[in-house]
């Protein structure tokens, strides 16, 4: 993993894959790499499906907890990485919240939401405010913002949700001849259902706030995800993520 990370210092890399240890690796990069001047909390960003495309969900574990300024960091580096990968897209804040009403939530994230409307008039994202766990998939926003502590427990909540639906869903039409009978006419609409919801697919979460981009893979990935992961990093270089991250920067510190 050092050599990975060191080797965009020593060997002008682009970027990093590793699918070591997260906390290992997240202590390397930002040790070699350092975090860009203006941030003081890089994050955990990973892909999430919703229902119109993707969502880019931020952070996912590396700051247990976040002050406003954090949260305004992460809106702007989450929607330069949503721009690099989906350049056809406009990227749509939202912070997560106990509720979408302005008046809830706690003092850092009703700062954060005063400043984020006020910053969103530069273009770098459409601001949609609060949103609840129940919307993360609706996909009327696909940048979400949050902290670390709740980010990994939503996302951990997620992911065991699909199981839960998956392995209910294959024993529901395995424990009968009828139900056996009926998944050969509904064998497409199953792969189809299998293939949305396939883990794999989202393999790769990138460390964003660093001077350099650094992806990891899940450690027990096959190579159908790891080869998710590498495509990852093709787009996040193509999509020039380093300079979209930047840019978007500037207008916190009103470099405009």
């Amino acid at each position: 993993m050092w050599n990975s990370i060191n080797s965009q210092i020593e060997f002008n890399s682009n970027i990093t894959l590793s699918a070591g240890n997260t906390g290992v690796l997240f202590v390397i990069s930002r040790m070699l790499l350092k975090t860009i001047e203006s941030v003081s909390k890089p994050a955990l960003a990973g892909l999430w499906p919703n229902k119109k495309n993707m969502n880019v969900v931020l952070d996912l574990g590396a700051n247990v907890e976040c002050d406003d300024k954090n949260l305004i960091d992460f809106s702007e580096m989450g929607a330069a990485l949503y721009k690099a990968l989906f350049p056809e897209d406009s990227a749509r804040v939202a912070l997560l919240n106990i509720g979408s009403e302005e008046i809830k939530g706690t003092d850092n994230l009703k700062k954060a939401y005063i400043k984020l409307k006020e910053i969103s008039k530069y273009g770098d994202f459409q601001f949609n405010g609060f949103i609840e766990g129940n919307q993360i998939t609706d996909g009327d926003s696909n940048v979400i913002i949050t902290d670390g502590f709740t980010g990994n427990i939503a996302l951990k909540t997620a992911e065991g949700t699909a199981k839960f639906i998956t392995d209910s869903l294959k024993i529901t039409l395995t424990e009968t001849l009828l139900a056996r009978f009926s998944i050969i006419f509904s064998y497409f609409a199953l792969k189809k259902f299998k293939s949305k919801l396939d883990p794999r697919k989202f393999n790769g979460a990138i460390f964003l706030g660093l001077k350099g981009p650094v992806v990891k893979s899940h450690g027990a990935t096959d190579a159908v995800g790891f080869y998710h992961s590498i495509d990852l990093c093709y787009r996040i270089i193509k999509g020039d993520l380093m300079s979209k991250i930047k840019n978007n920067l500037s207008h916190i510190n009103g470099n405009n």
